[in-house]
C-alpha cells in the first residue's frame, strides 16, 4: 500500500522546519564574519589614526578579494545538495573536495599577486602616506592568510550542502573568540602594532580552516570518499563557479557605481550614503540567511528527483523573503529614532539620510523576493543564467545612477534607482523562476 502524499498544509510545515533548522544558524555565522574587522578596528584604533586608516584600506582590499571567490561557497553548495539529494554522500564530499582544493589553488595565486603588489593597491585605494606602510604591512601579512579564508568559503559550502549550517556557526564563534583574544595578545601583549593584528587573524582562520578540514575529512574517510586532489573534479567546479564570479563581480559594479556617485554629491551625501548602506548591508546578512536555506534545500530536492517539492519550496521561501522583507522595513521605521543618532550627530547628514532610508524601508520586500530567488537559482545550479540577469541589471543601473548628478538628483534619487535595480533584478529572477527551466533533476546539472 503506497503511502499518501502529504497534505500542503503539511508539507508548508516540513518547509518551514527546513527553512528555519538551516536559516537561524546561517544567520549567526554570517553577522560573525565582519565582527573579525570590527575588532582588529578596535584594537588597532587605540595605536593611532595611521593604523586605523592603514588598517582601513588593508581590510576593504582582503573583503574585496573574499567577496570575489565567495561563489567558492555557492558553487559548492548546490552541487553537494544535489549529490546529497541523490542519496550519494560519498560522492557529495568528493565533490566538495574539489571545492577545496580549488579554493587552495586560487589561494596561492592572490598570494603570489598580493605579496609583490601590496604597496601599489595600497596606493590605488587612495591610501596616505602616514597610513601606507601600516596598509601594506597588514595586507601583506593577511594575504597569507587568503588560502585558509577560501578554504572556509568551500569548506561551509560543502556542510551547507550536507544540511549543516550549525557547524559553520559554531566555527565562526571559535574564530571570532581566538581572533579577539591574538589580537590583543599580540598588538599589545607582544607589542607587534599592526603587524600583530594581521598574524592574530591570519593564526585565527588558519584554525577555522583546520576546524572545517577536519569535519570534511572525518566525513570523507565514513562515507569512503577520496581526498586527493582530482584534475577534472577541480576543472568541473571552476567552470560551475565561472558564471556566480560574473554575477559577483556585476553586483560590486553596481556597488561602486553607487558609492562613486554618491561622492559626487557632496561630503553630507556620501556620509549619509555611507550609513544607509551599512544597515542595508546589515539587513542583507537577514535576507541570504534564507537564500543559503534556499540553496540547501532545492539542491537537495532535485538532486532526488522531486521537481514538485522544489517548487513548493521555491513558493514557501519567496514568501518568507517577502514576509522577512516586511518585517525588517517596518523595523527601519519604527527604529530610526534610536540608531540614527548612533551613526551621526550632524544634522545636515541626518536630514540627507533620513529620506533615503525610508526608501530603502519601503525597497526591503522587493529585497526578500531577491535574496531568494537569487538562493532558489543558485540551489538549481543555475548560474549561467544568473550571469546574465546581474549583466541586465548592471546596464539598466549604470546609466541610471551615473545620470542622477547630472539632473540634480541627490541620495534619495540615488537610493530610488538602487530600487529599481532591486526591482529588475527581481522581475529576471521572477521570470526564470516561473518559467520552471532551472528545474532540472538528477545527481548533476
Amino acid at each position: 500500500m503506497t503511502q499518501a502524499p502529504a497534505a500542503p498544509k503539511d508539507r508548508r510545515r516540513q518547509h518551514d522546519r527546513e527553512i528555519i533548522a538551516l536559516a537561524v544558524p546561517a544567520f549567526g555565522a554570517l553577522v560573525a564574519e565582519p565582527l573579525f574587522v570590527m575588532v582588529d578596528s578596535a584594537v588597532v584604533g587605540h595605536l593611532g589614526t595611521p593604523q586605523l586608516a592603514g588598517l582601513g584600506v588593508a581590510a576593504a582590499l582582503l573583503m574585496t578579494a573574499v567577496s570575489i571567490f565567495v561563489f567558492l561557497a555557492y558553487a559548492t553548495t548546490a552541487a553537494v545538495a544535489r549529490r546529497v539529494g541523490a542519496g550519494d554522500l560519498a560522492a557529495a564530499i568528493r565533490q566538495g573536495m574539489d571545492g577545496i582544493w580549488l579554493a587552495l589553488l586560487l589561494g596561492v595565486v592572490v598570494i603570489a599577486v598580493t605579496l609583490p603588489t601590496a604597496p601599489w593597491l595600497v596606493q590605488l585605494f587612495g591610501a596616505s602616506d602616514t597610513a601606507a606602510p601600516y596598509a601594506t604591512t597588514y595586507l601583506r601579512i593577511s594575504s597569507l592568510g587568503i588560502p585558509a579564508m577560501l578554504v572556509v568559503l568551500a569548506a561551509t559550502g560543502v556542510l551547507r550542502g550536507l544540511q549543516d549550517t550549525r557547524t559553520p556557526l559554531y566555527v565562526a564563534i571559535g574564530g571570532f573568540a581566538a581572533n579577539a583574544a591574538l589580537n590583543v595578545g599580540l598588538v599589545y601583549g607582544a607589542g607587534l602594532g599592526v603587524a600583530g593584528s594581521a598574524w592574530g587573524t591570519v593564526i585565527a582562520q588558519c584554525a577555522m580552516a583546520a576546524a572545517y578540514l577536519i569535519v570534511v575529512v572525518r566525513g570523507a574517510r565514513r562515507h569512503g570518499a577520496s581526498l586527493r586532489p582530482d584534475t577534472a573534479g577541480i576543472r568541473a567546479s571552476a567552470q560551475a563557479g565561472a558564471p556566480l564570479l560574473v554575477r559577483t563581480l556585476s553586483l560590486r559594479a553596481v556597488l561602486l557605481i553607487a558609492t562613486a556617485v554618491a561622492a559626487r554629491l557632496g561630503d553630507t551625501d556620501i556620509a549619509a550614503h555611507q550609513i544607509v548602506l551599512s544597515l542595508w548591508n546589515l539587513m542583507s546578512f537577514a535576507l541570504d540567511a534564507i537564500a543559503i536555506a534556499g540553496q540547501s534545500i532545492i539542491g537537495r530536492y532535485l538532486g532526488a528527483d522531486d521537481a514538485e517539492g522544489a517548487r513548493q519550496a521555491c513558493r514557501r521561501m519567496v514568501q518568507w523573503g517577502a514576509a522577512a522583507g516586511v518585517v525588517l522595513g517596518i523595523l527601519v521605521v519604527v527604529s530610526r529614532p534610536f540608531f540614527i543618532p548612533l551613526f551621526t550627530s550632524d544634522q545636515a547628514v541626518q536630514d540627507t539620510l533620513l529620506p533615503a532610508l525610508l526608501v530603502v524601508a519601503v525597497s526591503q520586500p522587493i529585497a526578500g523576493i531577491v535574496f531568494v530567488l537569487d538562493g532558489v537559482l543558485m540551489g538549481a545550479g543555475d548560474g549561467r543564467y544568473l550571469a546574465g540577469a546581474m549583466l541586465v541589471t548592471l546596464a539598466v543601473f549604470a546609466p541610471v545612477a551615473l545620470l542622477v548628478p547630472a539632473f540634480g538628483g541627490g541620495l534619495t534619487t540615488l537610493w530610488l534607482a538602487m530600487t529599481l535595480m532591486m526591482t529588475v533584478r527581481m522581475l529576471t529572477l521572477w521570470l526564470r523562476a516561473r518559467s520552471g527551466r532551472w528545474i532540472v533533476t538528477g545527481a548533476t546539472r
